[in-house]
């Protein structure tokens, strides 16, 4: 591959990290698969504060943000490298947007730890997190991630970790790998913009079932970036997983720049854990 590919996972339960199912198999899959990265930048759900940032200290840590779970998780390290050297191009990249560069506050929160547990578990690969602007509209997640677009020719893999549709509200946990109607009509949706036009995205505001589907900005903004770099390459995203859990959540994944016989690899295997 002439470039890293950029994706979005859908990352679901914490408790994903320990589980083999057919969406960790499809993320080991990847990072099998994948060239080796130079670094990964995490654009997770669970960075949403007041400004955009950048870790950039030599070694981040294993932050926890969630309760009521086993205390195995809690135990659980990711003790991946920081990049401070990449912290700073991507903050120069970014430009004309700014971007800060945190060099004690956060860390890998489990958006990130949890998909990179089955992509890459020997956490040898520096990773490094952008937050989250919630002061900002959706059209600026958009903009900037077109404009961090050329990270994927300096070698860094970016991705994109939250869920498109994340109603925890709406959970049942009888529809352990179901969705809600709606959910699935939103995800569907979603879909098939983002296989089209993904520089049309925030058009599904307007969707009947989005404000079900996304209460809240956070799990939805990561998507956002990727779809941002897809436009700004004249390209459109390929969905590699699909599926739904607890009836509230959307574990759709996409891809962007996957080689095809790397996407050919993941949907027979997806095809067979689902038969």
């Amino acid at each position: 591959m002439s470039k890293m590919p950029a994706l979005f996972v859908g990352h679901g339960s914490p408790m994903n990290t320990f589980e083999s199912n057919r969406y960790t198999r499809a993320w080991r899959t990847l990072g099998e698969a994948l060239p080796r990265p130079k670094a990964i930048l995490s654009i997770s759900a669970h960075w949403y504060f007041g400004t955009s940032a950048v870790t950039a200290m030599e070694q981040p840590r294993t932050i926890h943000d969630f309760y009521g779970f086993p205390q195995q998780l809690f135990d659980y390290q990711y003790p991946a490298p920081g990049a401070p050297d990449i912290a700073a191009l991507i903050s120069e990249t970014a430009k004309p947007f700014w971007v800060g560069l945190d060099r004690d506050q956060w860390g890998l929160d489990h958006g990130t730890w949890s998909v990179l547990a089955h992509m890459y578990p020997d956490a040898d690969v520096p990773v490094l997190q952008l937050s989250l602007n919630g002061l900002r509209p959706l059209d600026y997640h958009v903009q900037l991630g077109a404009q961090l677009a050329g990270l994927r020719d300096q070698g860094v893999l970016v991705m994109g970790t939250g869920n498109v549709v994340h109603n925890l509200s709406t959970m049942q946990r009888e529809l352990a790998d179901h969705g809600h109607d709606w959910g699935i009509r939103f995800d569907r949706a979603v879909l098939e913009r983002l296989e089209s036009d993904p520089g049309r995205i925030l058009e599904v505001q307007s969707h009947p079932d989005y404000a079900l589907a996304v209460p809240t900005p956070d799990h939805f903004i990561p998507m956002l970036y990727i779809a941002g770099m897809a436009a700004a390459e004249g390209s459109s995203l390929s969905s590699f997983s699909e599926g739904h859990a607890l009836g509230a959540v959307s574990m759709t994944s996409y891809g962007l720049g996957l080689d095809d016989a790397v996407l050919a690899q993941l949907r027979a295997d997806e095809a067979v854990q689902g038969a």
